[in-house]
């Protein structure tokens, strides 16, 4: 964690200095507001919106909700592995592992073939396979995540906090001459007032609907969610129990022979677990709620699944019942759905609003957050005159497309949870084989863990045609952190964590050993000549891209890794770009080099798979996914990418 660049101050170091005495304010009565991004809805989705904007201090930004204050007890609970990474790049994820259950492994039981009408383990595995993220697969409940994110936004620049007790009352979208630069008005009542003091208007750049299966948003746009229900009634509780299960502290998947079956999932503490419980299948267009399903009937159900073993609870901490369905947008913004709109978006809706599924592959949570992370660097991008407003559009054309992944995946998985266990020598083919549901979730593991996610080809994803030079990094997926020793002060740490949630674009450069180029501008050193060229050449991204005034990275952070043992690296080979002067005193920025970590871990070049001889380029983009891969000695094509992309603010450049 870097600080004091722009002087000496004491405290907490997390909590930046407020960009302006009104941050976060909101004036009363029916007075009308104009701000940047309007978010609607403070569950994950919005708040992780929240905390990327809050850290902008030339955005404006306000999130209101319809209840009366924070989240107490959430509904959600798991953390994939994905998640926990860029929980990294807002700076909480150490507070959520030393807090979180850590899913570390996975049981698998079925009915006894001695005695089907008792269950037995039959295989257990681990979590998530080695090597897939430097994090684990964590439970925690989700009122604590929103803790985490509403302490991030007190401590932003902004100094950003939620308005509670506001529904949306109205939603209303100016086009054409009409639009002005505030083009989409709100009117938000407030449910503790009434009269004339009871709405508020709203206007906005930018507004995202982030308000849950029922989205108010959602239907002002006129979007339905389509889908099916899969007509099966389940029932969840997180309880405080007495039970001899011997895996009651694992994650355990628990197929009984008639009874039904169930999910455990331990939870954060070490007392408290979370049931998943199968209950009746619903007729046709039947309503779990017609069903007055109580608790009772669900600690019952779950008495008769665990049977040899006792499951005696003390507390019910929370439960409730829901019915299996996955549904879904046919885009996620304001755009006409099946029409070529060129226009540009004005309104987005992320998470439940646009997309809901069975929680128990875990990921309705995750996917949502990772949906508004995509957005929130767009917006902030878009806001501050660096990418090209066209750039919004990706939003819906990405993430549209992975919620389906997710519907897909999670249709077949719940399908094979609610089945009866076959049992040998009986013929049943309606059944699932308790091997065949285990393979599968193995199979899924990357997909659950949230690192299976791969963008198709667009203006932010370039073409694969260099994935050769570092076949481990490939083009659209999430950047894969890896152990490195950082040169300045041999600090051991992992290279992804240097990408945070502060809107830039990175450019991880790895040595290469000097192959010949076809660019004659290309001296013998790659390394050293892809510096000369970003400092110094009026193609450079860089000096393209970055505003008049603003430090050297402000926009595109450089990062170089070196094939090197960090003691045997000599400083002057280091070119001053690797390490810029930056601040208010123009103070040396030294922690932008890196070499392997050689006595701990697998140097990073094979680990990833870069070519030695050639050395590679990485673009990461501000959400930690790649964008492209390059060989080092391939300027133009960078220039090129980042040309399709981002504005020209060097004055000199754009005038030319």
């Amino acid at each position: 964690m870097q600080f004091h660049l722009d002087g000496f101050r004491t405290g907490d170091p997390a909590i930046a200095p407020p960009a302006r005495p009104e941050a976060g304010g909101m004036p009363a009565g029916s007075a009308t507001t104009e701000v940047d991004v309007l978010i609607i809805g403070c569950g994950p989705a919005g708040l992780t919106l929240a905390a990327q904007l809050a850290a902008f201090p030339d955005i404006t930004t306000m999130i209101v909700d319809q209840k009366p204050g924070p989240l107490e007890l959430g509904q959600a609970d798991g953390i994939a592995c994905r998640t926990m990474e860029m929980f990294e790049a807002f700076g909480f994820s150490e507070k959520v592992l030393k807090e979180a259950y850590w899913v570390n492994e996975t049981s698998f039981w079925k009915p006894d073939p001695e005695n089907p009408r008792e269950i037995a383990r039959s295989g257990r595995i681990q979590d998530t396979e080695d090597g897939l993220s430097e994090f684990p697969h964590v439970i925690l409940n989700q009122a604590r995540i929103h803790d985490f994110y509403l302490e991030a936004m007190r401590n932003a620049p902004t100094r950003l906090e939620p308005h509670y007790g506001r529904r949306l009352a109205s939603l209303e979208i100016a086009r054409g001459e009409e639009a002005g630069s505030h083009p989409v008005s709100v009117k938000l009542e407030r449910t503790e007032a009434s009269g004339a003091d009871a709405l508020e208007i709203v206007k906005a750049r930018y507004l995202v609907g982030c308000d849950g299966a029922r989205s108010a948003v959602r239907q002002a746009l006129g979007k339905p969610l389509l889908g099916d229900s899969a007509n099966h009634a389940w029932g969840v509780m997180d309880v405080l129990a007495f039970s001899d299960f011997p895996d009651i502290r694992l994650k355990a998947a628990i197929h009984s022979a008639k009874e039904g079956n169930v999910l455990i999932i331990p939870r954060e503490g070490g007392y408290l677990v979370r049931l998943y419980i199968e209950m009746d299948k619903l007729n046709k267009d039947e309503r779990v709620a017609s069903r007055n399903i109580t608790r009772e009937q669900l600690i019952a159900a779950a008495q008769r699944i665990l049977h040899p073993y006792t499951l005696d609870v003390k507390e019910v901490a929370w439960w409730s019942v829901y019915e299996i369905g996955q549904r879904l947008c046919a885009s996620f913004d304001d755009r006409e759905d099946d029409a070529d709109d060129s226009r540009l978006p004005r309104v987005f809706i992320a998470g439940d609003a646009c997309h809901t599924h069975s929680p128990k592959a875990g990921q309705g949570m995750n996917v949502s957050m990772q949906d508004s992370f995509n957005l929130g660097w767009k917006l902030a991008g878009v806001l501050r005159n660096i990418l090209k407003p066209e750039i919004l559009k990706t939003y819906s054309d990405e993430r549209q497309a992975i919620a389906q992944e997710l519907i897909d995946f999670d249709r077949e998985f719940a399908k094979m949870f609610s089945a009866r266990p076959k049992t040998s020598g009986n013929g049943d083919d309606q059944g699932v084989d308790p091997k065949e549901f285990q393979s599968y979730f193995v199979k899924q593991g990357r997909f659950t863990a949230g690192t299976a996610t791969q963008y198709r080809k667009s203006s932010l994803t370039g073409p694969s045609g260099h994935q050769h030079v570092a076949v481990g990094f490939p083009v659209g997926m999430r950047f894969h952190s890896a152990p490195v020793i950082r040169f300045a002060d041999a600090k051991p740490m992992q290279l992804g964590h240097v990408v945070k949630a502060d809107g830039r674009w990175r450019i991880f450069a790895f040595e290469g050993s000097g192959a010949a180029s076809t660019d004659q501008t290309v001296r013998t050193d790659p390394m050293r000549s892809l510096c000369d060229f970003l400092a110094d050449d009026s193609a450079s991204p860089i000096l393209r891209h970055t505003p008049a005034g603003a430090d050297i990275d402000a926009v595109i952070d450089l990062r170089a890794v070196y094939q090197a043992d960090h003691q045997s690296l000599p400083r002057e080979r280091l070119h001053p770009l690797l390490t810029p002067c930056k601040g208010r005193y123009g103070l040396i920025d030294h922690e932008k080099v890196f070499c392997p970590d050689l006595k701990t871990s697998t140097d990073i070049f094979d680990l990833r798979g870069i070519d030695r001889k050639t050395g590679c380029l990485v673009v990461v983009r501000p959400d930690q996914y790649i964008a492209h891969v390059l060989p080092l000695t391939a300027h133009t094509e960078l220039t090129e990418f980042f040309a399709g992309v981002m504005v020209v603010t060097d004055q000199r450049i754009a005038s030319a």
